[in-house]
């Protein structure tokens, strides 16, 4: 028997990156696990990937019709919720002075207002002692460059964090936040020549404490504990960074 057996999972996002590794995790466990995504082709190669136990929804964060579509899909598909991991989110790099409204809106509204709404909309079929996890980024605390939006946008779910913690404490609902540094999530492979990619992870690496990138495995067993194992935690966020933003 698996150490999650019996237990019911959403993930938003989660047909690719971070969500997909978790997802991975929990369902090798034995969790029956849901997980969205907005392009069909990811959901159905992630279906293929996680197997029976897993179902594939194609949903929007930036949509409020696709959340209260989706709480209405989770509550016939798995009926009660154990961990909710809203994933959900996207990059956008711009300096200061180049950031689009346009740009600014879509990060907002996909990495901060989605999340929200996606935990109000799920919250009645969490279940006693259940988890929910937000992915907030480093970048909500180190100030980098071209990067303003987008940490904005994580130093929201952040003070979401320890909001929806306290007011879904009645519930017996715990909130927490894991917080990625450099990930090789291989998005760059799609978006880079293969030299830059080289460099551009040895310039991530050198800047870490411990002189390496982390792997999506390793924010899935953050992402693990803080909805299943860390029972007496709530409004907390989990630096999974290699030190970067605490040494």
């Amino acid at each position: 028997m698996g150490r999650y057996e019996g237990m019911n999972v959403v993930i938003t996002g989660g047909s690719s990156g971070l969500g997909l590794a978790t997802a991975r995790l929990l369902v090798g466990e034995g969790a029956r696990v849901l997980v969205t995504g907005r392009g069909q082709d990811a959901l159905d190669a992630a279906r293929e990937q996680l197997g029976g136990d897993a179902v594939a929804v194609r949903s929007d964060a930036s949509s409020l019709s696709d959340i209260d579509a989706l709480a209405d899909h989770v509550k016939a598909e798995l009926g009660t919720v154990d961990a909710l991991f809203a994933n959900a989110g996207i990059s956008g790099f711009a300096p200061f002075e180049a950031t689009s409204e346009q740009l600014f809106d879509e990060l907002l509204t996909i990495n901060a207002k989605g999340p929200y709404f996606t935990v109000q909309k799920l919250a009645p079929l969490l279940a006693e002692g259940s988890g929910v996890v937000l992915t907030t980024s480093v970048a909500n605390v180190l100030g980098l460059p071209a990067l303003s939006a987008y940490a904005a946008s994580k130093a929201a779910l952040r003070s979401m964090t320890r909001s929806l913690a306290r007011e879904l404490l009645p519930r017996k609902v715990r909130v927490n936040a894991v917080s990625p540094g450099p990930i090789d999530t291989g998005i760059l492979e799609k978006t880079m020549p293969k030299e830059a990619v080289e460099a551009t992870v040895a310039q991530m690496a050198a800047d870490i404490p411990m002189l390496r990138v982390g792997t999506p495995a390793e924010v899935a067993r953050a992402v693990a504990f803080l909805a299943f194992d860390a029972t007496y935690t709530t409004g907390a966020e989990l630096a999974v960074d290699g030190g970067g933003s605490q040494l």
